[in-house]
């Protein structure tokens, strides 16, 4: 093995994080795209992801075109399912973190305890104990009515 070699793997290895980290640089670069649209800035998603992140991941990429693909969607059933509240009240990072996990929820084999608990804990560090309580309820709800149903 060439002392190159060794380098390049110990540095992907420095650069790896894992999936928790990776859904809040997936959260983050969705708040920055609110913040743009809001404010009619041009973007490329793709350069805001090479800022937030050192080397290219396909989960990232694969989060937050899944969220902007299925936003109509995505916005649909937050505002079924969020009680007395709209998706555009909820602060561009809780719009952001409930976002993606609906979009785990219904476009994705990931585990819905999974999805559920990662929006929790993101919530928890970003937002505050309410706002954090339903962004679980709803997600749960989604979970029941939409998912296991069948929907």
């Amino acid at each position: 093995m060439t002392l190159f070699f060794l380098y390049d793997k110990i540095m992907l290895v420095m650069f790896m994080k894992n999936r928790s980290e990776l859904r809040e640089i997936a959260m983050q670069t969705l708040y920055q795209k609110y913040i743009y649209d809001n404010s009619n800035i041009e973007y490329d998603i793709k350069n805001i992801i090479k800022e937030l992140l050192e080397v290219e991941n396909d989960f990232v990429d694969t989060l937050v075109n899944g969220v902007i693909e299925h936003e109509k969607d995505i916005i649909k059933l937050a505002n079924k399912y969020l009680l007395d509240w709209k998706i555009d009240r909820l602060s561009k990072v809780d719009k952001a973190i409930i976002s993606i996990g609906i979009y785990e929820l219904m476009y994705t084999d990931t585990p819905p305890l999974v999805v559920i608990n990662e929006a929790i804990e993101l919530s928890k560090k970003y937002s505050d104990e309410k706002v954090t309580s339903m962004i679980n309820a709803t997600l749960d709800k989604i979970y029941h009515e939409e998912v296991e149903n069948g929907r």
